[in-house]
């Protein structure tokens, strides 16, 4: 054995280890504390990209799941904000990838007499019902523009998309939602 060797094995048997169990405990803790602080933004981030409210407690459900088992991997636990949403921003949009292949109906087309606060929502005012007329590219840029206060970078990061396509998108979702609000509320150009 060399010396080197030897001297670890000795610091190695003179330091109290902490059991798994009660370190696994305490990281399991940090991470319902970060993770309750995250729900609130998580559940109306969700719910304004996918319209739907069950389709958001599924999203966030399926994004806390993603973060549990990536919990152990993540190096910087400060930065838990922008490693969830991210995982919940690609949530979302593998699911709306799965909807965009079943038939949908617009918000117009609807009945209200449901109990979505994000259908209704969507549906009371011209900016919700211009909104779904998006599709989900354009949609996902302008909520997590004005709905999730992201600047253009932050929405480039979390789409993984470049920095141009976010502001072409934007500047396209803008576009078709003045088409759609303008005539509703008699603005002349």
């Amino acid at each position: 054995m060399f010396a080197k060797e030897a001297y670890l094995s000795a610091e190695i048997v003179r330091t109290p280890v902490q059991s798994t169990a009660s370190r696994d405990r305490a990281l399991d803790k940090v991470f319902v504390s970060a993770l309750e602080a995250e729900l609130a933004m998580a559940y109306r981030l969700a719910g304004y990209l996918m319209a739907d409210s069950a389709e958001a407690q599924d999203a966030v459900q399926e994004a806390s799941v993603r973060a549990w088992r990536g919990w152990k991997n993540l190096r910087e636990r400060d930065r838990f904000h922008a490693w969830f949403s991210q995982i919940l921003v690609n949530v979302c949009r593998t699911r709306l990838r799965q909807q965009s292949k079943r038939r949908t109906v617009d918000v117009d087309d609807v009945n209200l007499q449901t109990s979505d606060p994000f259908r209704a929502a969507l549906a009371r005012d011209a900016v919700g019902r211009a909104l779904s007329a998006l599709s989900n590219e354009l949609r996902m840029v302008v909520v997590l523009r004005y709905w999730g206060a992201l600047s253009l970078a932050e929405i480039a990061d979390r789409l993984n998309i470049p920095v141009g396509t976010v502001k072409s998108r934007h500047h396209a979702a803008l576009q078709v939602l003045r088409r759609r609000i303008e005539p509703l509320a008699g603005v002349a150009r």
